[in-house]
């Protein structure tokens, strides 16, 4: 028989094992880009990013991008940024640099975005073509972590107009980076508290969470 200071014993261990999620430094993080990927030419118009430990913002990041050509009208249309909003922007090159500065140590900072797939593209592939060494840095989406602890009955679908309208977030998502990366903090936070009522406190249980047993195939 086990005691339940011996079961308290054991679960301390395991998750000190594990990257507390209250003691991670995440920076959170949103572009604003002249189409929907890099590999097609679309390029960087404006980076967003909040750097949070323990519930508090301890920095923000913020910048227009020169993407070398025109912005197409229906982007503007979406975000409201001109061509004449970032003549005269630094290049993602000359960015590149303060950028990895802000962003820290893949050790000691988690990167979270809304559907991280489409940030990490364009700054991996801005990273390649201007010859930077992109960090590998752990990564969470929001949107997948809402999948996981909201229900159709709370939420219709994981976008982060739907999720801030939910979590009731300070600012409201307008295409515009840092706006919608300080809304994404908040939906964060959210999750965060969702994720508590299922014993999820470290990083790895997180990446865990959720994962599909694959079931075996049926009879035929």
């Amino acid at each position: 028989m086990v005691n339940d200071s011996m079961n308290s014993s054991w679960q301390s261990t395991f998750q000190a094992i594990g990257r507390p999620l209250v003691d991670t430094t995440f920076v959170v993080i949103d572009l604003e880009t002249t189409g929907g990927a890099p590999h097609l030419g679309a390029g960087i118009t404006e980076i967003g990013a909040v750097k949070i430990c323990r519930g508090e913002t301890v920095g923000e990041f913020e910048t227009f991008i020169d993407p070398g050509h025109p912005i197409p009208a229906y982007i503007t249309e979406l975000t409201s940024i001109t061509d004449e909003m970032v003549f005269q922007s630094p290049t993602i090159a000359q960015v590149f640099p303060s950028l990895l500065e802000f962003l820290g140590h893949p050790d000691t900072t988690v990167l979270v975005a809304q559907n991280a797939p489409f940030d990490l593209s364009f700054l991996t592939h801005a990273a390649r073509a201007h010859d930077f060494e992109w960090p590998k840095f752990p990564v969470l989406d929001t949107a997948i972590i809402a999948r996981k602890v909201l229900t159709r009955d709370e939420v219709p679908n994981c976008k982060l107009g739907t999720l801030a309208e939910f979590f009731g977030t300070q600012t409201t998502p307008n295409h515009r980076a840092l706006d919608d990366a300080r809304a994404t903090v908040d939906v964060f936070h959210g999750l965060l508290e969702r994720l508590g009522s299922h014993d999820i406190y470290t990083l790895e249980e997180l990446n865990n969470f959720g994962k599909k047993v694959k079931k075996p195939k049926s009879p035929e």
